[in-house]
């Protein structure tokens, strides 16, 4: 809602996040939906009855009023390195689920998923100016290259016992790019911590133990994109065994959609898109950064100069294989991990798995869904499939009652569902 004018100062307040939480709702309800009474009951309709869970919810930010809520579900059949699994997903997009599930089971009868990590490396970086010359600097990295680590030692001693810690340290000229600038590029193994309080920690005190009159620190913060902790899944069988009524015509199709997405970034970024839907459904579900894995993932996407697709096809032999490659820095200790219960009951779901292996699970996600938009696609386009599921929404809008749910699923049951065709057939039924 904007604020007039002549209301802003009023709008200004200090303290509010001093305020108990019915006081800052009350303060909004007066403030921004004074015409809204309801808006109080609609905020404390969704806080936890559980009082204890409720604070540890109103804990993870500041200034918590309510909670938000995204469904929770489970895609089944998945096998990944002949390991079954159930893997959950938080999404609110119809048929990212299903999708996932429907292409789990078709591939469950073809060997399964294959899935490997390639690399775990993460990365961080100092950024600082430098005006001296570069052999001055470059001597000095080297002189002090011994005490950075050392500087690190108290908050890497518990990091190495688990077998990670600070890999490498190098000094990196870009004056090239932007005068003076130079940065110290520092790699991590972080084990099955996701890592980035480690990494922000050890950073900022490698930049204190570097700092001297001629070197202005900026900033020292962890990096995204992590193009070095990679992973691989991918799918294969005979061509004849994908079925269909011609299924090498469907595996040309397919071969040739995904060829679109490598050289047509239009194309590849909504590619890509469907892909995170499956990624970042089991991200959020397991209580790591989908944002962090957003961000590493389209820059990995763009890594040769174009953006391009994440997902791979070829047919030799008569053999149709179909992989992803993408970058994923997950954790399953530490953070929202250790915090939200779901988020554990989800990991305890998946097996318990390492970092690694919950790398190979979430890259198989996305390769699934990859899968499932592309056959669509391919076929009998998007639109059919994602309206059905779509169809139940139209509904609810609708404010629907069960009974005309099941008139109107079953009408649409062999037509093509639109929202016009929906709201048309509501209204024959109101008459």
């Amino acid at each position: 809602m904007a604020i007039k004018k002549n209301d802003s100062m009023s709008k200004i307040i200090s303290g509010f996040s001093k305020l108990t939480k019915q006081e800052k709702i009350n303060w909004l309800s007066k403030n921004y939906f004074s015409s809204q009474p309801e808006i109080i009951q609609t905020l404390q309709q969704y806080w936890n009855s559980d009082k204890k869970l409720q604070q540890l919810h109103d804990d993870f930010i500041e200034n918590t009023v309510s909670n938000f809520y995204l469904p929770y579900g489970v895609a089944p059949n998945f096998v990944i390195n002949e390991n079954h699994y159930v893997i959950p997903m938080v999404v609110e997009e119809s048929s990212v689920v299903a999708a996932a599930s429907k292409v789990a089971k078709f591939w469950s009868k073809r060997g399964g998923f294959k899935a490997e990590v390639i690399s775990t490396t993460k990365i961080g970086q100092v950024h600082f100016m430098f005006e001296g010359n570069k052999a001055d600097l470059t001597s000095y990295f080297h002189q002090q290259k011994e005490n950075l680590y050392k500087a690190t030692s108290s908050i890497t001693k518990n990091m190495e016992k688990r077998g990670g810690g600070i890999l490498d340290i190098e000094l990196i000229d870009k004056t090239d790019k932007l005068a003076n600038y130079y940065q110290l590029h520092a790699t991590f193994e972080t084990k099955d911590s996701m890592g980035a309080n480690f990494i922000n920690s050890c950073l900022e005190a490698i930049a204190k133990a570097f700092r001297k009159d001629d070197i202005d620190i900026v900033m020292s913060i962890l990096s995204n994109y992590v193009p070095q902790c990679l992973v691989r899944a991918e799918v294969s069988c005979k061509i004849d065994e994908l079925g269909g009524e011609n299924p090498r015509e469907f595996a040309q199709k397919f071969k040739q959609a995904v060829q679109i997405a490598e050289i047509e970034p239009y194309r590849a970024v909504t590619h890509n898109k469907g892909i995170m839907n499956g990624i970042d459904a089991v991200v959020l579900a397991t209580g790591n950064d989908f944002r962090a894995v957003e961000a590493g993932a389209h820059a990995y996407a763009a890594k040769s100069g174009s953006y391009k697709s994440l997902t791979h096809c070829e047919i030799e032999n008569d053999v149709f294989r179909f992989w992803i490659e993408v970058p994923l820095a997950l954790g399953t200790v530490g953070g929202l991990t250790a915090l939200h219960p779901m988020a554990k009951l989800s990991l305890d779901m998946l097996q318990k798995p390492s970092a690694r292996e919950l790398m190979q699970i979430i890259a198989t996600a996305g390769l699934a869904q990859n899968f499932a938009a592309l056959k669509a696609l391919t076929t009998s386009g998007i639109q059919e499939g994602h309206m059905k599921m779509h169809l139940m929404n139209i509904l609810n809008q609708l404010n629907a009652t069960n009974e005309e749910k099941e008139i109107v699923v079953a009408y649409f049951k062999d037509k093509t569902v639109t929202h016009s065709a929906v709201v048309d057939q509501f209204n024959t039924l109101k008459r």
